[in-house]
């Protein structure tokens, strides 16, 4: 069993969030979705999930990606009804779908848990292979939760990218944290949720977070925040630009993690990173994947981010970032959040 938890891009987060299997709305053509169903009636059940017996009093199913996902919620109050929750879910696992070409797992489960007298995404987690559910996210969403906060949400889409990657050994949890943390925005720049300029100014600001620092004896090794979850994601920047450098920008990170996806890497089955690394590799045509991971799992590796930002193209400044398209690396960064 797979446990992942998620922290905000800037702090220490105030919460974790969960994935149970669920069951989204069927995408349409232009991204939209079918008519929601209505919650199905009868007797309560209560939630199976990894410490804890919620009161289910609401399911709802909807299809996405060809998955077939189950939307449950506990037992408490919310102030926004069940057909204003429903969009915000529906539009991480569309973003996923944009990104990985379709929803890693067949069925998966999500659990709403009201949490009283709060407001935002309180807490989640996410976990593979739970009572025969391929993927299961546990949400605590405020009670005060309002429409606006869920628009701006991250943390589904981040926690729905989870189910996309296989369960490492806990030394490797960097990689999973990571690449849900650099997926999750370019998805949504895909999707056509946020502007590019938005997540590169993020990056800007969050990079440098992952860099070793004092005594770090590697990626594997070195189990702090910064390094798990913006190291991770930096591994994964600079293979994707050391993937579209080799390819002639035809190939990148997606391509790689579409494969793994395909050849079965989901959240249910538990693999060694290489096996994944390696994969994602021959889809590229590049070692790009396994060269890296050699160099960075035992050894600091520090990056010259100044260098990385100016040749993308892009410059930073207190009112944000702009670009330069005449960058040597400027097609490269389009080439990332295009869809």
């Amino acid at each position: 069993m797979k446990q992942s938890s998620v922290y905000s891009r800037w702090i220490l987060p105030a919460f974790l969030l969960s994935i149970t299997a669920v069951s989204l709305a069927s995408v349409m053509a232009g991204g939209q979705s079918s008519r929601l169903p209505e919650p199905q009636s009868g007797p309560p059940r209560w939630d199976r999930g990894p410490g804890s017996r919620e009161q289910i009093v609401s399911t709802q199913t909807l299809n996405v990606g060809g998955a077939a996902l189950q939307i449950d919620f506990a037992a408490g109050a919310l102030d926004l009804p069940t057909a204003q929750i429903l969009p915000w879910i529906e539009r991480a696992a569309d973003a996923v779908v944009v990104y990985y070409g379709r929803f890693p797992v067949q069925r998966a489960r999500i659990l709403i848990v009201p949490s009283a007298n709060r407001s935002g995404i309180m807490q989640g987690t996410t976990w593979g292979d739970m009572r025969g559910m391929p993927g299961f996210t546990r949400i605590r969403l405020g009670q005060h939760t309002t429409v606006q906060e869920l628009a701006e949400d991250w943390t589904m889409t981040h926690e729905l990218i989870h189910m996309a990657f296989p369960s490492l050994p806990d030394e490797q949890h960097w990689m999973e944290e990571g690449l849900s943390t650099y997926v999750e925005p370019i998805a949504r720049v895909q999707a056509g949720e946020l502007q590019a300029k938005q997540i590169w100014r993020d990056m800007v600001e969050g990079m440098p977070k992952g860099e070793p620092g004092p005594g770090d004896a590697g990626i594997d090794n070195t189990h702090t925040w910064g390094r798990t979850y913006w190291g991770g994601a930096l591994f994964c920047l600079v293979a994707d630009v050391n993937i579209r450098k080799q390819t002639g920008n035809k190939k990148g990170l997606q391509d790689a993690l579409r494969a793994i996806a395909a050849a079965g890497g989901s959240i249910d089955h538990d693999w060694a990173l290489m096996k994944a690394l390696e994969i994602g590799d021959k889809a590229t045509g590049t070692t790009v994947l396994v060269d890296q991971y050699k160099q960075w799992s035992n050894n600091p590796m520090p990056v010259d981010l100044p260098k990385l930002w100016a040749d993308l193209g892009i410059s930073a400044s207190k009112d944000g970032v702009s670009f330069k398209s005449n960058a040597p690396l400027a097609s490269i960064r389009e080439a990332i959040t295009r869809r």
